[in-house]
């Protein structure tokens, strides 16, 4: 079956899951909560920040974590396994009818530390690495923290891309699969078209496909792996974000080419001495991919449910936003230009009067534009949209 063309979870399959219970994650050395202050410069805000959610992780997940601790001896562990490797290439085949080679397979300890070993490996200093804007900000921090240019090219400006794919310092295309933080969805044919382009100019591509499981109904993920042609690729994913276990760290990816995939490992291995993955990660990653898929559904259903709030009480307060929610994940984003606020003026008084942190759109390079995160209960959704309408009305 390809995407979302599993079974809808029904109502007595979601009722196996309890997403309304809030789980206090202050103490816990949480990004989310507790490093709120590095951030936003105040503590004990209501925060709706970095992509991770405030739900437990699947059942079947914890439950294997438990058992895999139960055995007591935590020893240097390979990934280079069939329990990981066809785990992951079920998941392909049932989520997106999609067969995998699990001989392309390639492990990093997290999907940007793969995206940053790839760009050194296909690129040198002051080498173009183009991307679709807004963007990801680690994503931004990568190349430019690398010495690379970054080139930014609007969200489905396919001239655009185009011209800064011919330029000759032009080396890599980066996708973000589906797209962060717009939760655009690439169709096959828009895909089939960056393939194209990118093997005509000589562009590698590196597809970031680690929201591909939160791709909302009436819309399909189409793995690169699909429609990768003749130039240089690799995929990047994990179901660290699916499954809201990143701190485990742990990410996959798959590499066309024998010579690159070979070179990655040597890299990783001996340059990076990663050759012993984290137990645990590989632990839940089975575990999420041979039998997380039900929780998945009915958390996706749950979290299109504060989706469609959101777009409810914006749109009541503020009709001529016709805010839509996004095609896939967790992140409303959320454009503010029709309604003329300042930025700075909109963020004191959501930091000052209302306590809530949510993500500026300037961190991904985009002005009037906010990025609000609703992988979390209901009742959190309810507060978070209530104090953005209220601190909307008090700056307009």
């Amino acid at each position: 079956m390809s995407a979302n063309e599993h079974e809808e979870p029904t109502v007595q399959a979601n009722a196996r899951y309890d997403f309304d219970t809030v789980i206090d994650r202050r103490g816990t050395w949480c990004v989310q909560w507790d490093g709120v202050a590095d951030r936003f410069g105040v503590d004990g805000l209501l925060p709706f920040t970095i992509s991770d959610m405030d739900f437990e992780t699947a059942p079947e997940v914890l439950t294997a974590l438990r058992t895999r601790l139960d055995h007591g001896v935590l020893g240097y562990t390979s990934w280079q396994q069939d329990d990981f490797r066809s785990a992951i290439a079920h998941w392909y085949e049932t989520r997106y009818g999609t067969e995998l080679d699990t001989g392309r397979l390639v492990y990093g300890p997290s999907v940007l530390s793969q995206f940053s070993q790839l760009l050194q490996m296909w690129t040198a200093e002051g080498d173009g690495v183009v991307v679709h804007t807004p963007t990801y900000d680690g994503f931004r921090k990568a190349i430019t923290g690398l010495g690379r240019e970054l080139r930014g090219v609007p969200l489905g400006d396919t001239g655009a891309l185009e011209r800064e794919l011919a330029r000759p310092d032009a080396k890599v295309l980066v996708l973000c699969s589906p797209h962060n933080p717009t939760g655009r969805v690439w169709t096959e044919p828009e895909l089939v078209d960056m393939a194209a382009l990118a093997a005509l100019h000589g562009v590698a591509v590196i597809s970031d496909e680690i929201h591909a499981d939160f791709v909302h109904d009436g819309h399909r993920h189409v793995p690169w792996t699909r429609v990768s042609g003749e130039a240089r690729w690799a995929v990047i994913s994990s179901a660290s974000k699916s499954f809201n276990f990143p701190a485990l760290t742990g990410s996959y990816g798959i590499i066309g080419d024998p010579a690159d995939r070979t070179e990655f490992l040597r890299r990783m291995e001996t340059a990076e001495g990663l050759a012993s993955p984290a137990v645990l990660s590989l632990t839940a990653h089975i575990a999420a991919y041979r039998q997380g898929g039900p929780w998945l559904d009915a958390v996706r259903v749950y979290v299109a449910g504060n989706l469609a709030l959101v777009a409810e009480r914006l749109n009541a307060a503020f009709p001529e936003l016709s805010w839509q929610p996004p095609q896939a994940g967790y992140l409303a984003w959320i454009d503010l230009r029709p309604l003329g606020v300042d930025d700075e003026a909109l963020q004191r008084v959501l930091i000052e009067r209302e306590k809530v942190a949510i993500m500026p759109g300037a961190v991904y390079g985009a002005e009037g534009f906010l990025r609000l995160n609703v992988g979390c209960p209901r009742s959190k959704v309810e507060a978070g949209v209530q104090a953005l309408v209220r601190a909307l009305e008090a700056v307009r």
